[in-house]
């Protein structure tokens, strides 16, 4: 959960407890398992003043929030956290007829989350809060908007398995009246990142788009909608802009700025009115990541987060909007990184000789390297499929190219089909297609890096996490070329898939429809279906606690390799989910050990350059 500045700019909140424990939205374990009791760590909220240098750490109770929200002044916030409403008697007769037995989907009394308010009060120069309960929904809350001029609280609801996005919508509560909840979306899209316009009457959101398997299915890119409080209208920015909306921030003298994703760049775009086109503005080849801007009228001052392929990411802030070229670096955190002999990195483009669609790539010569011939390759995908590689320097649990490159590989990041920044087509394509379609990109993508002289036809190899990983288990039953595969949190089976994962409505949409309704499609885009002929070694890696790619699909894919004699390693990782947030131990020890596993299997030629179907 981020930090967030007070309304006059002197006080900001963050969150943290005695013991890291995972987020609630990336856990289905309390809906699986409805008798879970809370945290018995006692959760604080702390507030720290930069002009008096006071700390106060506020007890909320044992349940982490899940949102938090300052009011109109510096005097209240409003917090949700799940709730515990069910007295002990309801517990104690629950367990006295149930004991330990799980009832799959029985929601327990109360279930959802309590929305409060915190009041800050200042007597004989000592603070004391007093907390009040404002209203109890039956969902969780992932994200809060106080409204000062319609005096309500905008919110996001999220339920721990998505089954249906009306899971995801947006709601208002009249604190005037907190007995009835206002639905404000239909929307069947999944909404986040809410922010108030500078007239304090419009909510804007970004939405990342899925569609119900019963309903007409249209797979776009991100886009930033608002809607009026006072009538419901809801309007579309950004209409005409190719591209992925990554994020947004509200201009001081109305309309917003978007960073604005076409092809491997993002850049500043702005928009004074909704009917308008976006502009783009003058700044740095690259990728922003992030951006806020003053809500002052008096002052136009932005800060954005910047990276480039060469150039490590910074925060940097601009008094002026038309000044962004000139921003001035406030951070020099990745300093370091400017003074190392950095990989470099060029656009390289290919096309799929099937249909003869044009695909970028991203490519990561080794230190001293640049553009030389018949290097070993690695090939490392992005996750999504909905995803895509940046013109950054980025280095994580999943995205560490730069890396890879410095240990002598040609890195090779494919935006193959599916990737935003390309067009709503681009994405559309891989429908019913999920795996096949990006996988044959990826193929001609190392056929063409081969024929150009480029890679090393005897030293190939893949890896990815996420919807990268899918991508590598169905490759290496598609060929035996690649001499080592490293596979984060990928898929085997999409049947079981679909049974566990918290996000169904996810992939059953790319693949057009439920397990029974498209078997054919299930069947055709199967690892499972070519397993046997797979011959590449392979390290699986996964979290202990993930339920979005749930560990059973790792333990099926690990099984199956060792069965046939396949070389396969999997690493479990405790009290991981998806994101790799609690242990940053966890993350290093993954890529450690996935760069072992390349340099172990490297050496060997290829096992054979024949595809298998």
């Amino acid at each position: 959960m981020e930090p967030k500045w007070s309304p006059s700019g002197d006080w900001f909140f963050y969150y943290g407890n005695d013991k890291v424990t995972t987020n609630s939205t990336d856990n289905s374990e309390s809906y699986r398992h409805s008798t879970n009791k809370g945290s018995e760590n006692q959760q604080k909220i702390h507030l720290y003043s930069v002009t008096s240098d006071e700390l106060l750490s506020i007890d909320i109770g044992k349940e982490a929030p899940s949102a938090l929200t300052w009011s109109g002044t510096d005097s209240s916030l409003y917090f949700a956290a799940q709730s515990t409403e069910s007295t002990e008697d309801d517990d104690r007769l629950y367990e006295a007829e149930w004991k330990d037995v799980i009832q799959y989907r029985r929601r327990k009394p109360n279930y959802g989350s309590v929305i409060q308010r915190i009041d800050i009060k200042r007597k004989h120069g000592k603070l004391s809060v007093k907390i009040h309960s404002i209203k109890h929904v039956d969902f969780i809350v992932t994200e809060l908007l106080f409204v000062s001029s319609e005096h309500k609280i905008v919110c996001v609801s999220y339920a721990p398995i998505i089954e249906t996005l009306s899971e995801i919508e947006l709601y208002a509560i009249d604190l005037r009246d907190t007995s009835s909840l206002i639905r404000l979306t239909n929307s069947k899209l999944f909404e986040y990142n809410l922010k108030l316009s500078t007239d304090g009457k419009h909510v804007f959101f970004l939405v990342y788009p899925v569609r119900l398997n019963n309903e007409n299915f249209l797979s776009v890119q991100g886009r930033l909608y608002s809607i009026d409080l006072t009538n419901g209208h809801i309007e579309q920015w950004g209409k005409g802009f190719q591209g992925a909306v990554r994020d947004y921030t509200i201009r001081s003298e109305g309309g917003v700025f978007i960073l604005g994703q076409l092809g491997t760049n993002v850049h500043v775009y702005t928009q004074q009115y909704v009917w308008e086109g976006v502009s783009l503005l003058s700044g740095w080849h690259g990728s922003y990541r992030s951006i806020s801007s003053s809500k002052s009228k008096q002052y136009s001052s932005v800060a954005v987060t910047y990276s480039s392929f060469e150039q490590p990411e910074e925060v940097y802030f601009t008094k002026d909007i038309d000044g962004l070229p000139w921003a001035k670096s406030l951070t020099h955190e990745n300093q370091l990184l400017s003074t190392r002999d950095l990989p470099r990195v060029k656009l390289y483009r290919w096309r799929n000789p099937e249909d003869n669609r044009t695909i970028d790539g991203i490519l990561h010569y080794p230190p001293g390297k640049f553009e030389h011939k018949n290097l070993p390759l690695f090939v490392l995908m992005h996750g999504g499929p909905t995803g895509g590689s940046l013109n950054q320097l980025q280095t994580s649990f999943d995205t560490w190219a730069p890396l890879a490159a410095t240990e002598g590989w040609l890195v090779l990041e494919p935006n193959f089909r599916g990737s935003t920044g390309y067009g709503d087509k681009f994405i559309d394509e891989v429908l019913c297609e999920m795996l096949s379609r990006p996988g044959k990109d990826i193929l001609a993508g190392v056929d063409s890096l081969i024929s150009d002289g480029i890679a090393d036809p005897t030293r190939l190899n893949i890896g990815g996490y996420s919807f990268g990983g899918f991508l590598t288990n169905w490759l290496i039953t598609q060929t035996t070329r690649f001499n080592a595969a490293v596979s984060g949190a990928g898929a085997s089976e999409l049947v079981s898939l679909w049974g566990t994962t918290d996000f169904p409505t996810y992939g059953a949409s790319f693949m057009c429809g439920l397990p029974w309704e498209v078997p054919e499609i299930y069947r055709k885009e199967s690892i499972m279906n070519n397993l046997n002929k797979a011959q590449t070694p392979i390290l699986i890696s996964t979290g202990a606690k993930e339920t979005r790619v749930p560990v059973d699909q790792s333990y099926i894919l690990e099984r199956s390799l060792t069965y046939l004699g396949v070389p396969v390693k999997l690493l479990l990782f405790p009290d991981e989910g998806h994101a790799f947030s609690n242990n940053p131990w966890h993350g290093k020890i993954k890529v450690r050990e996935e760069l072992k596993w390349l340099a172990q299997y490297d050496h060997l030629s290829s096992l054979g350059t024949e595809d298998l179907l």
